[in-house]
């Protein structure tokens, strides 16, 4: 976990859960950190707090990856501060939850452009540069929704099943050239996530914390590993359902996650 001390790391949705935690242990373990988000306040405390614990560099840049310029912003900033990145982790992503048909489409396209188009983007413009140093790392926030569909998080579901994927198969192919790659895939986490997506407390699950996932995350990818599960029952509930046909795995999680009648969506 030293492995990233005195080096930049860039950490997208650095302002609330995962990305916040993240930041902490990046920060914990001597990394120099370039905390971007949406809200320049949020990021300017934490920035204050673990400055002063730490005693490390840190960058703010605040940048909407929902706007398609957003990733490029963030690429510009660290070109023009002269900031070699080690570390991208690409956390930043919102759910929506509810009936596909009944979501405003600007809503559903920010999603896509924040959980896939943005990681593209960015892994993108940093990725050869890692590549011409010979070492790097990502770390790709997916979900435990990226093993299955995930009705009444339709979209959400499918941007994180294409984020493992995009991070599976990028692990192999920069192997070779020193980069290592990794997807985190938590089930519920103590986060804003929830309420943002607009869950309603019956479909919550017993939640880890945002430190522990982070914590799971890192080490996977210090130690190599292409993907990781966080938390035993996580594990076991994504491959379980690999077991069943795949029609049959939906409609359980469909059942689970259907709106009460008279309820949200």
């Amino acid at each position: 976990m030293d492995t990233w001390r005195g080096k930049w790391a860039v950490v997208t949705g650095a302002s609330a859960g995962i990305g916040k935690a993240l930041a902490v242990e990046l920060a914990a373990r001597g990394a120099n950190l370039v905390l971007t988000a949406r809200r320049r306040d949020r990021l300017e405390e934490l920035a204050r707090e673990l400055a002063a614990k730490y005693a490390i560099r840190i960058e703010i840049c605040a940048a909407d990856l929902a706007q398609t310029s957003g990733p490029e912003e963030v690429f510009e900033f660290t070109k023009g501060k002269g900031i070699d990145v080690e570390l991208l982790v690409n956390n930043a992503g919102f759910g929506a939850y509810g009936h596909f048909a009944n979501m405003k489409l600007e809503r559903i396209l920010e999603m896509v452009q924040v959980n896939v188009s943005a990681v593209v983007h960015l892994t993108h413009l940093y990725l050869p540069l890692m590549i011409a140093r010979k070492r790097g790392d990502i770390l790709i926030v997916g979900s435990t929704a990226s093993f299955q569909g995930v009705p009444f998080l339709t979209t959400y579901g499918a941007t994180k099943a294409f984020d493992l994927v995009f991070a599976e198969a990028l692990a192999e192919e920069t192997r070779p050239h020193g980069v290592r790659v990794c997807a985190l895939c938590p089930g519920s986490t103590t986060s804003e996530f929830h309420h943002v997506a607009g869950q309603p407390k019956h479909i919550l699950r017993k939640q880890e914390t945002a430190e522990k996932v982070a914590r799971t995350g890192l080490r996977a990818l210090a130690s190599g590993k292409s993907y990781v599960i966080s938390g035993t029952k996580n594990y076991a509930g994504a491959h379980i359902q690999r077991l069943l046909p795949r029609s049959f795995a939906t409609r359980i999680v469909g059942k689970m996650f259907r709106p009460k009648a008279g309820g949200h969506a």
